[in-house]
């Protein structure tokens, strides 16, 4: 016979201990999105062929590169109301609960798929003219001044949207082919990655004076981040994403 006992305290993470053993958890759940874009596999297909280094089936040229763009938005500058109390002997930092606003910017990157290298810039505003200020400083830039194609992955963002942002990059940078992603795909975007690094370690804690102070934060870590960056470890492939979705039809 299992021993039954009543207890009147308990440690949080007792109880946590004892929940998680248990058969039935309920609260434990993985979200997910079902794919709406009823051209998934063929907006999907080539970005992941391109991330293997092909293009039509071809092997990518010597100077054709492959660039992953999209902007990280609306990033808040706190300035907390006490310094922060640096780690010390049996505890971690220390950040201040209460901060006040110093506003928020936008950070405009493009990520080199083959190389790893960044190039981003911070702006008040996220519109279209922001955009293409940015696309014409990044693309002036070596070694892409002088590419013969540059194949660049985007999302469907009004400011970059499919029914008019291409007639603009067709004008202004002839060798240039956008490879727009499926709806709610950002997930195939390798930029998303490098966000994901920038939030960890260069953001968290948001503890910036003013915007100008963001700004320098950013653009130094930028720097440290090229020093030593290398490409991604993709392996995610169109036959992958096949399977994947076969098993929810």
């Amino acid at each position: 016979m299992i021993e039954q006992k009543i207890v009147d305290t308990i440690s949080i993470g007792k109880l946590w201990s004892l929940l998680d053993a248990d058969a039935i958890r309920p609260w434990y759940h993985h979200s997910w999105l079902f794919p709406r874009d009823a051209q998934f596999v063929e907006k999907a297909g080539p970005i992941l062929d391109l991330y293997q280094g092909l293009c039509d089936g071809q092997a990518l040229r010597a100077r054709e590169y492959v660039l992953a763009f999209d902007q990280k938005t609306s990033i808040q500058a706190r300035a907390r109301l006490h310094p922060n109390v640096p780690v010390g002997a049996g505890h971690p930092q220390l950040v201040e609960h209460e901060y006040a606003r110093q506003g928020a910017l936008n950070y405009l990157a493009l990520f080199a798929v083959q190389s790893g290298q960044v190039f981003g810039r911070c702006y008040a505003r996220r519109r279209r003219v922001e955009v293409e200020q940015f696309w014409n400083e990044a693309l002036a830039q070596p070694p892409y001044h002088d590419a013969q194609v540059i194949h660049v992955i985007l999302d469907n963002c009004s400011c970059q949207h499919p029914n008019t942002f291409p007639t603009w990059v067709k004008a202004q940078h002839p060798k240039v082919q956008l490879h727009y992603l499926p709806t709610h795909a950002s997930w195939l975007n390798q930029i998303e990655i490098f966000f994901s690094i920038v939030q960890r370690k260069c953001l968290t804690p948001n503890h910036f004076r003013d915007l100008s102070h963001l700004t320098a934060r950013l653009s130094e870590f930028e720097a440290f981040y090229n020093r030593t960056a290398q490409p991604f470890k993709w392996n995610f492939t169109r036959a992958d994403l096949e399977t994947r979705l076969n098993l929810l039809r």
